[in-house]
């Protein structure tokens, strides 16, 4: 938001300071300025980012209140009292609330014999420094209290309303027509403002379009309230807007605020449209929204807590002392606490009812050290005893980022939420553990992000979609991280591991199709990731099927992936309908992996072994094989384990290695039959002693394809 320092010195009369170290004071207190530039009423103007817990600072006054904290400034009160000339006599606007839960206070007042018109003055003034748009005086004047005090206020042609004032929940189906034009479909969950018989405003957010002030307007009804931040947060992201109004009733407004927003805001339109005040203000405050807000319990403070806690000053080094209880007192009074001794360095402190963020003496003790400023104080380290324990996974965990990295794969991080759809599709209990169920949030943000996330493989597909939608067409990404099962009443909570993979494949090869060649390249990730582990040591440990794969698949173009016959991952092409629900051109390849599993393996420890300094030899074996014999089943024939059912006669010890050169299939028939494939494997020959003798290689050779033919292989010459 934007603040004018010549208003802020209009608030504190006594600041010395020039406006470029009053920049760095409140920065330096949490109170970001951002950027500094001329205004044209004088002064500066700052660019500040407030955080959203200080609601409470969104408005010069707050700010004001700051720098009066910093400085021990004595802070001008707001004008803050009605105008009393010429006051109409009356009892006062009816307002009924119905909505208690929803509506904690509201107030009104009547005006009447406004002349309407623009604003004139020091508002004029302020505004066109800060760019804001001027409409109509009685309208401007309620953007200048916001900006003022930073609450909310609205005023209503009062001959558009009819009989007294209703605070309810929305009819459902209920119409509004509001202030910028559009109507909107209200639902039974909306909080309005309302006559005896229409609805006038969306409250918190935005006022209605036929109860709007004109220059038509005679008289005016000024209205100041407190709305439920949940439910004016939910009301602003149903129907899509987000007002000024709406970003500080979201936050947290100030209970006690409301009247006194209410007198400013009449004395300001007397002052700029004329007219008298009739009857008194009508304040209506339910009791219980008042007991959680303005009169919460006072919360006891220790000085030695203090002192404890933030240690000794820079400034006071050398005697060793820290914050003192004298400074301790002003901080926090100049905030707006109210202090009452308790007894020796003890206080119970009454909180302000500006300040809905402070909730415990560890607050109130980070609100003496903002205060007094972070910088200020000595740089010492806490006393530590025992030692650094590493988490029982950091090896685990530090394997396969290492290992992705090498790959070429770049860590990103996704939303922990989605929406109940996605979870339903990408949601596997295989890979949840066996537990079944989706996480539902109570109170979700949107509809877009109600559930936490079962998968991490939808985060994975979304942050895909968002590279190529910005014309980033070659993307190798993965995510670890905590994923939800079971229900609200038990959740269970697991790592998960996702991959993904668009644009051209880095690598080409000779066992695969070019379009396939993005498939293989993650399945290759995969591989190499579970041969980290001690359960994927042995040939054949690692198998692939393509049996009952998740609708997010495509058909025919994924895999489960499964370490010793136990389900691991799942990947494949995103389908054609995941495709186009994200407005994706081109292939993507996602792996959803069972993290969990992974990290309650050891790691493989590397053997290192002798290079032999004799001669190797290659030869090349040509075979036709049934489509029902998988490479792991001839790996495992000729490297000597068991897996798949199947165990070498003998075992040569001069073979290294084995690798497919070529895979073959003719789509006619003719020179591989249907149901077959030709392959081109190549065996490596080394002994350790000797070069191998023209008698041993054929040995070896004859072994090989003795054992090829034992697996159904029938040689090609």
């Amino acid at each position: 938001m934007n603040i004018l320092t010549q208003w802020l010195r209009s608030y504190l009369p006594g600041l010395a300071v020039d406006d470029r170290r009053l920049a760095e004071d409140l920065t330096l207190r949490g109170i970001a300025v951002e950027g500094e530039f001329p205004a044209s009423c004088g002064g500066t103007l700052y660019e500040m980012d407030i955080t959203t817990n200080r609601v409470d600072a969104m408005n010069h006054y707050g700010v004001a209140r700051e720098a009066a904290a910093i400085y021990g400034l004595r802070l001008e009160p707001l004008a803050l009292t009605a105008p009393v000339a010429e006051r109409r006599p009356g009892t006062g606007f009816p307002v009924r609330i119905e909505a208690e839960d929803l509506c904690g206070r509201f107030t009104a007042r009547v005006i009447r014999g406004v002349r309407i018109g623009p604003s004139s003055g020091v508002i004029a003034e302020y505004f066109a420094a800060l760019g804001q748009k001027q409409i109509l005086a009685p309208v401007d004047v309620t953007n200048f209290a916001w900006m003022a005090m930073g609450h909310p206020t609205h005023v209503f042609d009062l001959d558009k309303i009819e009989g007294g004032i209703v605070v309810r929940r929305a009819r459902d189906g209920e119409k509004l027509r509001l202030l910028d034009g559009s109507e909107k479909t209200l639902a039974g969950d909306d909080l309005v403002v309302a006559d005896e018989s229409k609805a006038l405003a969306l409250a918190g957010v935005m006022g209605g379009w036929e109860s709007r002030v004109t220059e038509a307007t005679q008289n005016i009804l000024v209205e100041a309230a407190w709305f439920d931040p949940a439910a004016i947060r939910s009301s602003s992201r149903r129907h899509g807007l987000h007002t000024d109004a709406s970003h500080r009733f979201e936050r947290g407004a100030d209970f006690n605020s409301a009247p006194l927003a209410n007198h400013l805001v009449a004395r300001l339109v007397v002052e700029q449209s004329g007219g008298e005040v009739e009857g008194p203000l009508v304040d209506v405050a339910v009791p219980q929204v008042a007991a959680r807000t303005a009169e919460r319990p006072a919360i006891l403070l220790e000085v030695s807590q203090v002192r404890r806690i933030l240690g000794i000053t820079a400034d006071e080094q050398d005697a060793g002392q820290g914050i003192t209880e004298d400074l301790v007192a002003r901080y926090l009074t100049a905030l707006g606490c109210n202090l009452t001794r308790r007894g020796d360095g003890e206080y119970a402190v009454k909180l302000p009812s500006w300040r809905l963020d402070l909730e415990r003496e560890i607050d109130l003790i980070e609100e003496v050290a903002r205060v007094h400023g972070y910088n200020r104080f000595a740089n010492t380290l806490p006393a530590f005893q025992g030692t650094v324990r590493e988490l029982a996974h950091a090896a685990q965990e530090a394997a396969i980022r290492r290992t992705l990295l090498a790959l070429g794969y770049s860590e990103a991080i996704a939303s922990t939420f989605v929406s109940a759809e996605e979870a339903e599709t990408f949601g596997c209990a295989e890979l949840a553990g066996g537990v079944e169920g989706a996480v539902a949030m109570g109170n979700p943000l949107s509809a877009e992000a109600g559930v936490l996330r079962p998968s991490l493989a939808p985060g994975m597909a979304t942050m895909l979609a968002h590279n190529l939608h910005r014309d980033v067409s070659v993307a190798r990404l993965f995510e670890m991280g905590t994923v939800f099962s079971g229900s609200t009443a038990e959740v269970k909570e697991r790592m998960g591991l996702a991959l993904g993979a668009t644009g051209a494949a880095r690598t080409a090869g000779s066992l695969y199709k070019p379009e396939d060649g993005l498939f293989y390249e993650v399945k290759g990730a995969i591989e190499a990731l579970l041969r980290k582990f001690s359960r994927a040591q042995d040939a054949g440990s690692v198998s692939f099927d393509a049996s009952g794969l998740p609708d997010w698949i495509e058909p025919g173009r994924g895999a489960r992936v499964r370490l010793n016959g136990e389900l691991v991952a799942v990947f494949g092409e995103l389908s054609a309908a995941q495709l186009q629900a994200r407005k994706l051109r081109q292939p993507c390849v996602v792996a959803s992996i069972d993290a969990q599993r992974l990290l309650a393996d050891s790691l493989r420890q590397p053997v290192v072994a002798e290079l032999s300094r004799f001669q190797a030899v290659e030869r090349d074996f040509s075979f036709l094989f049934p489509d029902a014999v998988t490479w792991a089943a001839i790996e495992a024939s000729l490297q000597g384990s068991a897996a798949q059912g199947t165990s070498p006669a003998r075992e040569v010890s001069e073979l290294r290695s084995v690798r497919p050169v070529e895979i073959f299939r003719d789509p006619s028939g003719k020179a591989v039959p249907f149901g077959s494939y030709s392959l081109l494997l190549r065996a490596l020959f080394q002994s350790k002693e000797r070069t191998l003798a023209e008698q041993e290689i054929a040995s070896c050779t004859e072994w090989v394809v003795a054992q090829l033919k034992a697996l159904g292989g029938v040689q090609r010459v």
